[in-house]
């Protein structure tokens, strides 16, 4: 197939969006497509375009594809304004600028002739673009929901109600149903979909994955991490590995940790890098059992999720089932427990049963008495985190989904 995928985000963003993007670009093309991919030059979490890329340039960049009867797989950088401090309304004039910038180089993709254009969301801004596109050279309109954009923003505060709301969510629901093909990561976001207007029998179920191979329980493999933040061995670690933004609520982890200062049997890790960094760190000063790590590189990821004995996943309530954390993958495939901040009915909350603690969005009381459980009961510990990788291998495996995922884009260009 030839395969126009369209998202802001991209490899080698190492988190979020951006990682499964460039993940899928990749295996497409190592299986014998032709990938063009339209994205913006990296710049998440940081908040600002990496040093090796510049923000007003377009760049073209030819991917080496190392398989046998591989396809090909080049990349489109277009140019996008990014904030320092994303607000709501800066976070819409950053995926303004790319749909903007990116309008021309999508037409360029005309004589490509793609057989399938995939747009990622977010961005939906670019949806009248890719809905183009598709009419012009006949391909599958397919738009794959990592994220509802916009409903997150209006749930989370980050966008005002009342007229413009209303406005942008009439537009938001139209572009939805103009795909011919709609794929989301949960059960949930695809009954929202549903409510959206989109038809039954164009959506598809395809949930995030994870490498079980690369990720996997290392015990003791995480001496240099817990050396370099003076931890010792017998400290049990509360981890956050991700996006350090406004959307986390990881005010909470931060609370916890203030009531749990003077505990010299527990330390927390916060690690990544996000818009919120600085602030939390502000509200952390004084805190000696809150420590923190840079975004790690890929060699070191696996020895950086097996630092954590228990794994901290909080989140707002205005972003219940309106987004599945990406981060839960590599959770579960290394073995360990998670306490999520989720209320009972969500499907995160069901994802978690049996594999770690859900706690009440905001309950930082009881975080800290789920914390304290799990801190005394390593064998419990140890029982959720091996139903915890039972599960990402049997349902997260990387090879297996993107096998469906590509199954799913040639039937539809088959019918």
């Amino acid at each position: 197939m030839r395969i126009l995928l369209y998202s802001v985000n991209y490899a080698p963003e190492p988190i979020s969006t951006g990682k499964f993007t460039g993940e899928l670009g990749q295996f497409l093309a190592e299986r014998g497509h032709d990938v063009q991919v339209i994205c913006a030059p990296p710049y998440y979490p940081d908040w600002q375009v990496w040093r090796s890329y510049r923000a007003w340039w377009y760049r073209s960049e030819q991917i080496a594809v190392e398989s046998q009867g591989a396809g090909s797989l080049r990349v489109w950088r277009c140019p996008l304004w990014v904030p320092r401090q994303p607000t709501g309304l800066k976070r819409l004039l950053l995926l303004l600028t790319f749909a903007f910038s990116s309008f021309p180089v999508a037409l360029s993709q005309l004589r490509f002739r793609p057989d399938v254009v995939l747009l990622v969301e977010p961005s939906i801004a670019v949806a009248p673009t890719a809905l183009l596109v598709a009419r012009l050279t006949g391909a599958v309109a397919w738009l794959h929901v990592q994220d509802f954009e916009l409903e997150a923003a209006l749930g989370l505060g980050l966008l005002k109600g009342g007229r413009f709301a209303r406005f942008a969510r009439a537009i938001d629901r139209w572009l939805h149903r103009r795909f011919d093909r709609v794929s989301t990561i949960s059960n949930r976001m695809r009954e929202r979909l549903v409510a959206m207007g989109v038809v039954e029998s164009r959506l598809a179920l395809l949930p995030n994955w994870v490498d079980t191979g690369l990720i996997f329980p290392a015990p003791d493999s995480d001496g240099d991490l817990r050396q370099q933040l003076g931890l010792s061995q017998d400290k049990v670690i509360a981890l956050y590995a991700g996006n350090l933004g406004e959307k986390q609520g990881l005010e909470l982890v931060i609370e916890a940790a203030r009531l749990l200062k003077h505990d010299d049997r527990i330390a927390f890790v916060l690690c990544g890098q996000g818009a919120a960094r600085d602030r939390l760190q502000r509200m952390a000063i004084g805190l000696e059992n809150i420590h923190w790590l840079p975004v790690q590189p890929l060699d070191r990821l696996n020895m950086l999720l097996n630092m954590g004995d228990i794994h901290l996943l909080p989140q707002l309530a205005g972003a219940a089932d309106l987004v599945m954390p990406s981060k839960l993958t590599g959770i579960f495939a290394s073995g360990r427990p998670v306490i999520a901040t989720v209320a009972e009915q969500t499907e995160l909350a069901s994802a978690i049963a049996g594999k770690g603690v859900r706690v009440d969005p905001g309950d930082v009381a009881g975080l800290v008495v789920a914390l304290c459980q799990l801190r005394d009961h390593p064998q419990l510990r140890a029982e959720q985190g091996e139903r915890a990788r039972h599960y990402a291998l049997e349902q997260m495996d990387k090879a297996r989904l993107l096998g469906r995922f590509t199954a799913a884009l040639a039937s539809a260009v088959s019918k």
